[in-house]
């Protein structure tokens, strides 16, 4: 069902969907027809880094849907190991810059450089996190699941929860 939905996006010419650098031309994802990439995608080594720059590009060209590009909720937590805020992000993905591109500037620019032990532990945490032990953000994490299956006992981390919601909003079934 989900590859029909991305089939079917309309891959016409508009105002602010393309964006240009000196070696490619790229159209920005439509996130009001299919999801970001997965936040275990990895970039550098960094999970959450091509669905951030996803939304990111979504929300210059006007398409980014219900998702959000705001510096919060999981992106928070790469926008602070790296030391930059989402706005400079924003700015330099503007330019039009592929992902590699958009890559190495943020290793230039990062106020927290980071060697790639570093890259990889993070990267592995956060693909494995799991709601903290507090009664209310596991009661949050169930009801949500919940809103999707009462019978997945799969789903245990963010990144789980994160995939399911975006499988299911594109019309897959939990």
């Amino acid at each position: 069902m989900l590859r029909a939905v991305c089939a079917e996006a309309d891959v016409r010419p508009a105002p602010n969907r393309f964006f240009h650098s000196m070696s490619t031309a790229f159209e920005a994802p439509d996130l009001t027809r299919r999801p970001p990439r997965s936040p275990r995608v990895r970039l550098g080594g960094y999970v959450l880094l091509p669905r951030i720059l996803d939304k990111a590009r979504a929300s210059l060209a006007g398409r980014l849907g219900e998702y959000r590009y705001n510096g919060q909720g999981m992106d928070r937590h790469f926008f602070h190991f790296v030391g930059l805020n989402h706005e400079s992000l924003a700015h330099e993905v503007s330019n039009g810059g592929g992902d590699g591109e958009l890559l190495a500037w943020i290793q230039a620019n990062a106020k927290h450089p980071r060697l790639p032990w570093e890259i990889a532990a993070w990267s592995g945490y956060h693909s494995c996190r799991t709601p903290d032990s507090d009664h209310e953000t596991l009661t949050e994490f169930a009801d949500s699941v919940r809103r999707f299956s009462a019978a997945r006992e799969d789903i245990n981390t963010w990144f789980d929860l994160l995939d399911l919601d975006d499988y299911c909003t594109f019309g897959g079934k939990a």
